[in-house]
């Protein structure tokens, strides 16, 4: 097709096998396609175009991906606010015949439906990292880290330690938009072993909070962890953790103490954890 169709936020433009979505910079675009700046959607990752009548002399078209084929709306579940479809295309109801003509064009060229058997679009890059309201979530394309905050972490993360997760060791994301209560991203384990009911408890998962985990920097993040499972292999669950800091580990063990003189951390935890703070030295 070789032609561009611009809209409000974003230009959609047709090629031979795909769409190229460009979304805007600017003030009153949404984040999260800022976040995004361009995405490539094959044909075959699409099943279904729609073309309605949007808010305020607007139409909107939309492509409807197939299940399983982005990773980003894999992991996002359904959640996204409506202004936060990175498949919507919102333009003013005078281009409404020209959408109405690229609508047409493109459900001439879908061929496949139902779910995907593998993601088609490519998931955000990495290294990514976003600061939840207990701890701070890294990833680099092999694992992620979790590192726990004093203000916000709970008593029973501080008892766990910091934590290291390799893609291999892990079977899925589960990410409970910012936007909600109990706001969430937690890593599911291989071993399908049930974790903790409550994420701030879990030692695989970072609990959002107002102005922490902000869609879009935990969401591109939760998409890019798990396209990275799903193309993994299993590996052991246990690795050396890396050596840290001696003053990181002169405050932890700080912070153990003011755990234990206020009797949430017994004297035997008290004793095995420094034990294990001193090790990583």
């Amino acid at each position: 097709m070789g032609d561009v169709l611009a809209g409000f936020h974003a230009a959609w433009e047709f090629e031979s096998d795909s769409v190229l979505i460009r979304y805007e910079r600017g003030m009153r675009t949404p984040k999260l396609f800022q976040a995004l700046g361009e995405r490539r959607v094959p044909f075959e990752a699409i099943e279904g175009v729609t073309l309605t009548p949007g808010r305020r002399g607007t139409v909107v078209l939309r492509a409807e991906p197939r299940p399983g084929a982005d990773p980003l709306m894999e992991a996002a579940a359904g959640q996204l606010k409506e202004s936060c479809d990175p498949y919507r295309l919102v333009l003013p109801g005078e281009r409404g015949t020209l959408a109405e003509y690229y609508a047409d064009e493109l459900r001439d060229r879908l061929t496949e439906s139902g779910p995907a058997e593998r993601h088609l679009v490519a998931a955000p890059g990495t290294p990514r990292q976003f600061k939840a309201y207990d701890g701070k979530a890294s990833f680099d394309g092999t694992s992620v880290s979790f590192r726990w905050f004093w203000t916000g972490a709970s008593s029973a993360k501080w008892k766990a330690g910091d934590q290291r997760f390799f893609v291999g060791e892990l079977s899925g994301v589960e990410w409970r938009s910012p936007e909600v209560f109990e706001g969430h991203l937690r890593l599911l384990h291989r071993d399908a072993a049930a974790p903790p009911a409550q994420p701030d408890q879990d030692p695989a998962a970072v609990v959002f909070g107002l102005g922490y985990g902000p869609v879009h920097e935990s969401l591109p993040f939760a998409a890019a962890v798990l396209a990275a499972v799903r193309t993994s292999e299993p590996v052991p669950a246990v690795a050396a953790a890396p050596r840290r800091d001696p003053a990181d580990i002169a405050d932890r063990i700080r912070h153990l103490g003011e755990l234990h003189q206020a009797g949430l951390v017994t004297d035997e935890e008290f004793s095995v954890k420094k034990a294990e703070l001193l090790a990583e030295l």
